[in-house]
């Protein structure tokens, strides 16, 4: 498989291009959120196996991990699309509120700084 590099605006573009070529249309943003939160299900479902105390059913396996990541790249970004919002913005503002606020947080927790 070819590597493709995107930028998040070129990721929203391919995935509207998709969409509108062979989605057909979008479903409704309610729709999209329940396909969401379906698919934050099986990634869990496989975290679980791969690093928790369940072993894998027959044809599952961690080389599922990356398909179902893709997945909720995929819908996450049909829900930005259809909303009208930049996943460039979005993770920008994300990461400026997680800086204000979190600043020292992190730094000062004996959790994260001490070996177990």
């Amino acid at each position: 498989m070819e590597k493709n590099d995107l930028t998040l605006n070129e990721l929203q573009q391919k995935v509207d291009s998709w969409i509108q070529s062979i989605g057909v249309r979008y479903f409704s943003e309610l729709t999209n959120l329940a396909i969401l939160v379906e698919e934050v299900g099986e990634l869990s479902r496989l975290m679980a196996r791969q690093y928790g105390e369940q072993s894998f059913k027959k044809g599952e396996s961690k080389e599922n991990i990356p398909g179902e990541i893709g997945d909720i790249l995929f819908v996450l970004t049909c829900l930005a699309n259809q909303m009208g919002y930049s996943l460039e913005d979005c993770i920008n503002l994300t990461i400026e509120k997680n800086t204000k606020r979190d600043k020292d947080r992190h730094k000062d927790n004996d959790k994260l700084n001490s070996k177990f």
